[in-house]
């Protein structure tokens, strides 16, 4: 299962969000610095909608969603790529996780203590950019100093990954992530061997206060966030309240729904944040459907359905005949798969049928 790694200075609200995100009270959250150490894991169901509605259309007596993990990992400080702050521990535990969200303060308040003595969540990403690219750095040279034995033998693997070393120094010694350097194909496939810090997708997750939530429109800490996030990175901010979520965690879906209509807010920030996190790590759904169970199915885009069948059962890849497919919106204008069927919807596709978000499938297979 993919990982997405929440990260941040200290008391920023990284915490709270865990905790809202796996609707539990694993993560310590406390006015002070490093209020966690180890980090805390859960496994957050992806909203969908249209899971809910197949599951009725199907009369499911089960509906399960998609699913990843997410990691709180403790707040970094200026220094952590030298050990500040526990840094190496901590900068460990993101180099497990596939995908960053990045939690940065986006509002004023004397009673919460601010790690630098004041609110600039610009800076903030910065100290955090700037630790992960140093770490990158010092971890390159090494990689670098270690080749060198097999680059004198005339090892090709050496030479190539000397020569990306040489190419990503610069651009790192520069201030800019691994994740903004552009790579050939092959240069991908060797990259992803390093393991950068600084190569992760990263999402940011702006926390705000509960009168802000329903307009951002007026928070220029949001807006500074969102365009440093799109200029620097090609990222995406999502507009969240920490508190709020964590006091919506503690009530029922429909309360739920009713506090934040009051609030004059539709969706869910955590929602929001989950959708994009899935969406971030380059990960699509499909779905099954049927009496027994309606479920939602990780996986990348760009998959072919083969592929597709191998994530329900290995044999369903290596028997794969053909898919039985309709996409979801006209699942659900016909009514029924039967129905889609008679409309010329519902279509058998085969080894090279690239599958689509929302596809609703059904395999054919033969072991």
């Amino acid at each position: 299962m993919l990982k997405a790694g929440i990260v941040g200075l200290p008391n920023v609200g990284k915490s709270t969000l865990f905790n809202a995100l796996t609707r539990t009270r694993k993560a310590a959250a406390a006015n002070f610095p490093f209020c966690t150490i180890e980090p805390n894991v859960g496994i957050v169901n992806v909203p969908d909608a249209r899971l809910d509605e197949l599951a009725k259309l199907s009369k499911s007596d089960k509906t399960i969603y998609a699913a990843f993990e997410f990691v709180d990992i403790a707040g970094l400080v200026r220094g952590a790529s030298e050990g500040e702050g526990l840094g190496n521990q901590f900068l460990s535990h993101i180099r497990e996780v596939d995908a960053v969200v990045q939690v940065v303060r986006c509002f004023e308040d004397e009673d919460i203590h601010h790690v630098a003595g004041s609110v600039d969540p610009v800076r903030d990403i910065e100290v955090i950019n700037t630790e992960l690219i140093l770490a990158d750095m010092a971890a390159l040279k090494k990689r670098a100093e270690r080749l060198q034995k097999g680059v004198r033998m005339g090892d090709k693997t050496a030479k190539a990954e000397v020569a990306i070393v040489e190419k990503l120094l610069p651009h790192l010694d520069a201030g800019k992530p691994a994740l903004t350097m552009e790579f050939s194909d092959e240069e991908k496939r060797l990259v992803k061997e390093f393991f950068l810090l600084s190569a992760k997708p990263t999402l940011f997750a702006c926390n705000v206060r509960e009168e802000d939530l329903a307009d951002v429109s007026g928070n220029a800490f949001v807006a500074a966030v969102k365009k440093y996030a799109s200029e620097h990175l090609g990222s995406e901010a999502v507009v969240i309240s920490a508190q709020i979520e964590s006091e919506l965690a503690e009530l029922s879906t429909e309360d739920a729904k009713e506090f934040l209509a009051g609030l004059g807010v539709e969706d869910s920030g955590v929602g929001l944040l989950i959708r994009a996190a899935y969406h971030l790590l380059g990960l699509q759904t499909y779905f099954t459907t049927g009496p027994k169970e309606t479920r939602a199915w990780t996986i990348h885009k760009g998959d072919k359905a083969p592929a597709a069948a191998g994530v329900i059962h290995s044999d369903f890849e290596r028997g794969f005949i053909a898919a039985e497919t309709v996409a979801f919106d006209e699942l659900m204008k016909f009514g029924s798969q039967a129905k889609a069927r008679e409309s010329g919807r519902l279509r058998i596709e085969g080894k090279e049928y690239e599958v689509a978000d929302g596809d609703v499938l059904e395999f054919r297979f033969n072991v």
